[in-house]
């Protein structure tokens, strides 16, 4: 198995913590998309990661290798598994998913791994440039939106979508760990959230993000303390 991505990439960090809950390996291949590489666009057109590789069948995209994912291994892990059994449990657990790989995505992690991280990568005429303060203050109002809505949902719920982990509560932290990275995440504006947060950042499964950081942009602080 090969997970084409980007370190800093939300939607790759997602694909990363499913595999690594359910135990999966996969050889990372880092992608540099900004370069549109023409072996790459004839993978995936887009020029986007994630793309999975897995016994010879390509797929593109966020939600689709989530599901592939599911569809293949999810049943071997039994009780473990990150997709309810039931019709409403997994239509909360894809709303949920879609909220952040989608909303919280273009309100709050675009915007801050793009203007903090992608654009140090860019020439002047492709983008590239100084960090546009307003992208980044924009994000930083929207993100404690959210975390008022994690909170929210955690008044009802052990975690995000049900009362077990799924891949709801996932793909909500690998965006709120790129932007924890970057020191852009008020946890004090909400504690249940903060609490959620350090509960999913200890499971073995999120130990190397943690252990990752960029060349000329250290991890905020608190970004690899487990107790924040």
């Amino acid at each position: 198995m090969q997970l084409i991505q980007h370190s800093f990439c939300p939607h790759s960090r997602f694909i990363r913590l499913v595999l690594g809950e359910y135990g999966l390996t996969a050889e990372l291949v880092d992608e540099p998309v900004w370069e549109r590489r023409a072996e790459f666009l004839t993978l995936n057109p887009a020029a986007t990661t994630p793309v999975l590789i897995d016994d010879g069948v390509t797929i593109v995209g966020v939600q689709p290798i989530a599901e592939y994912i599911d569809e293949k291994y999810g049943e071997a892990a039994g009780a473990m598994r990150l997709m309810p059994s039931d019709l409403a449990g997994r239509a909360e657990v894809r709303r949920l998913i879609s909220w952040f790989n989608d909303k919280f995505f273009a309100e709050v992690s675009e915007y801050l791994v793009q203007e903090k991280i992608l654009k140090r990568n860019l020439s002047a005429t492709n983008g590239g440039g100084a960090p546009d303060s307003g992208a980044i203050r924009a994000a930083r109002v929207n993100v404690g939106y959210h975390l008022g809505y994690i909170g929210w949902l955690l008044k009802s719920r052990n975690w995000l979508a049900t009362n077990r982990i799924t891949y709801a509560d996932l793909a909500a932290a690998a965006h709120l760990s790129a932007a924890d990275y970057l020191g852009d995440v008020p946890w004090n504006e909400d504690e249940s959230a903060k609490q959620w947060y350090a509960r999913i950042k200890s499971r073995p499964a999120f130990r190397p993000l943690l252990a990752e950081s960029l060349p000329g942009l250290a991890p905020a602080p608190t970004y690899a303390n487990l107790d924040f």
